[in-house]
């Protein structure tokens, strides 16, 4: 990406203020903020609203327990995350944990990645945001519904707004939204269960009818519906005693969600037969259940606490997406501007400003050829793809790392060989069986983006020799603060020519 020329500092834009290895707002994030950073990029609500259908059309009534093994997986990855959380902390984390561990640049090519996933799952956020707008509309009895394009850009805005004003706003609001709408969805399905007349669902507990390909194909959706929990070390830069809040921030997410989605996998499928219901066939199970049990009144509020949700859900990709632009804005990567800082906010507002009209513009795109449903889908997928590749190369920079410091142990490789494996399981199954056109072909746009990044990484390398040599500088000063406390602000990188 082309340099622009560096422009004089404005009132409302700031480098790094001294003290500071970013000129963010340190020490402002506890550990409920940062656990709902986390947990609002999973987003439960969207697994329990749309996805839980799809993971029932392949394992049936052994639904829950692959919600259970897609946690105990994605565990494995969660320990080896939990190597660089619990001894550095910056913003983009993961951009600079993958660069201490795979060198430079396998940090800026996991950050290349990471952009792409937030960027999607936004998409997928904005989509499911138009989507339930409307449904809420049908629920109070308003027939009109709210262009798509409409929904797309108030939510964008106000994710805007938010990210650029102030982080913990940001973060309060994520925790009370997907808060709010979690509490709806135990309640309707407290409800359900004391309507059905038996907590215990013998066909489930049994797994009737269970294979071992539907389950494993079912894993395969599970553990797309936990990825983003890695969000909070996004955040670590803002967080207060970051060594230990985001690891539990990290660890506590994952835990939570994947609880939740056994629960309600479980009690989707319990209230779906017990009214003769295909909860593989059902779009909205939620509200379905809702008129299913009589408990109609409950469809009004789930669907708002959706529209909320799935607000959330975007505005933790706005924060998340602009946290990794900010370091690799920093250390040359890309136009210096995206690395400012706004005076009054201390946010990284040209980064949330560009990364918000960019999630804007591919959903308006993907709109024109499709519907937002289909969107949702098609969004969700593709920042699959990402995740998976930053998951597998954080499983393979925590040994090398450890060894680079001594700290290698049998338990460690271990860990790292498991996370691996169970990361391969997602892998396989989105080649094979062959998914239908245009998903079948996913892969390869990824793949495209990423030779795209690296092609882009081997040419500022080029024009820069130095470059990569002043980042893994940087990193050696800024990032481990296990084994280099900050004692002041970070030397900066030159923007790249």
């Amino acid at each position: 990406m082309a340099m622009a020329a560096e422009l004089p500092p404005t009132p409302a834009t700031v480098g790094p203020p001294p003290g500071s290895t970013s000129g963010i707002r340190e020490g402002v994030l506890g550990f409920p903020t940062l656990l709902a950073q986390s947990v609002a990029l999973i987003s439960p609500t969207m697994t329990a609203v749309l996805i839980v259908p799809l993971a029932f059309s392949f394992a049936g009534n052994g639904t829950w327990l692959a919600y259970l093994f897609a946690t105990v997986m994605l565990s494995f990855v969660v320990m080896n995350l939990n190597v660089f959380a619990s001894r550095s902390a910056l913003p983009g984390s993961m951009y600079a944990y993958i660069g201490r561990g795979l060198g430079p640049r396998g940090g800026v090519l996991s950050g290349w990645t990471l952009l792409w996933s937030y960027a999607f799952i936004a998409v997928a956020g904005l989509a499911g945001f138009a989507i339930f707008v409307n449904q809420f509309l049908d629920a109070v009895g308003i027939g009109a519904h709210v262009p798509v394009v409409f929904s797309f850009g108030v939510s964008a805005f106000l994710c805007w707004l938010v990210a650029y004003k102030d982080i913990r706003i940001s973060s309060l609001l994520m925790l009370v939204l997907e808060g709010l709408s979690v509490v709806l969805i135990v309640v309707l399905c407290a409800t359900v269960l004391a309507k059905h007349g038996s907590v215990l669902d013998v066909h489930q507990l049994r797994l009737d009818g269970v294979s071992v390909s539907g389950t494993t194909l079912a894993v395969v959706a599970c553990i797309f519906s936990l990825v983003g929990f890695e969000s909070a070390t996004a955040l670590g830069g803002e967080a207060k005693n970051p060594l230990k809040s985001v690891p539990r921030a990290v660890r506590w997410s994952l835990i939570i969600a994947g609880l939740f989605f056994v629960f309600v996998s479980y009690v989707e499928v319990v209230g779906a037969s017990g009214r003769g219901l295909d909860l593989g066939q059902l779009a909205a199970p939620l509200t379905t259940l809702s008129d299913a049990y009589q408990v109609g009144y409950l469809k009004a509020p789930i669907c708002l606490g959706a529209v909320l949700s799935f607000y959330s859900l975007t505005l933790s990709c706005v924060n998340a997406g602009s946290r990794i632009l900010l370091p690799m804005a920093r250390h040359g990567m890309l136009s210096h501007r995206m690395g400012n800082i706004h005076a009054g906010n201390r946010t990284p507002h040209v980064a949330v400003t560009v990364y918000t009209v960019l999630v804007l513009g591919i959903v308006s795109v993907m709109q024109i050829f499709t519907d937002p449903l289909t969107t949702f889908g098609d969004a969700g997928t593709l920042a699959a793809f990402g995740f998976l590749l930053a998951y597998f190369m954080i499983a393979v920079a925590a040994p090398v790392y450890l060894r680079k410091h001594g700290q290698l142990s049998t338990k460690s490789v271990v860990i790292s060989a498991l996370a691996i494996v169970c990361l391969l399981v997602p892998t396989i199954g989105s080649f094979y069986p062959l998914p239908p056109v245009p998903v079948r072909y996913f892969p390869y746009y990824f793949l495209a983006y990423m030779a795209v990044g690296a092609t882009w990484l081997a040419a500022a390398g080029r024009r820069r020799p130095v470059l990569f040599d002043e980042i893994e500088a940087d990193l050696e000063v800024t990032v481990d603060t296990w084994a280099h406390p900050r004692e002041g602000a970070a030397p900066q990188m030159n923007p790249a020519p």
